[in-house]
């Protein structure tokens, strides 16, 4: 979220983006949305891939072409957050999320039609 907050506002002394045109400048509403999505742990797994390819995009964009290796080219952070989403997407958010909470309410809903069904009701 601070990535994004830094893009839109300078939040933290960043620099603002306002050629929105650029892709560079979706960035920063991709980030603020996603991280807070993702802090909540609510569309984590379609947020996450979402922000994986993000991230893909802007090292092969903005560090790769620096050199190969992320730790010459500057481009960890993106490489690191890049995974981590993916491992997001692959998992899920767990069970202390949004997510789980709605699936738990879902599951519930549909045992108790499952019942009356089966009881005739």
């Amino acid at each position: 979220m601070q990535h994004g907050a830094e893009k839109l506002w300078g939040f933290a002394g960043g620099r603002i983006d306002l050629n929105f045109p650029q892709l560079h400048a979706l960035a920063g509403p991709i980030e603020l949305i996603g991280g807070l999505l993702i802090t909540l742990g609510l569309f984590t797994r379609t947020t996450a891939f979402i922000l994986c390819g993000e991230m893909a995009v802007a090292y092969f964009r903005t560090w790769a072409p620096r050199g190969f290796f992320p730790v010459n080219n500057g481009g960890e952070e993106a490489v690191i957050f890049c995974y981590v989403y993916l491992w997001l997407v692959t998992t899920g958010a767990g069970a202390w999320s949004i997510d789980a909470l709605l699936e738990k309410r879902h599951k519930v809903s549909v045992d108790q039609r499952m019942s009356s069904a089966a009881l005739g009701t």
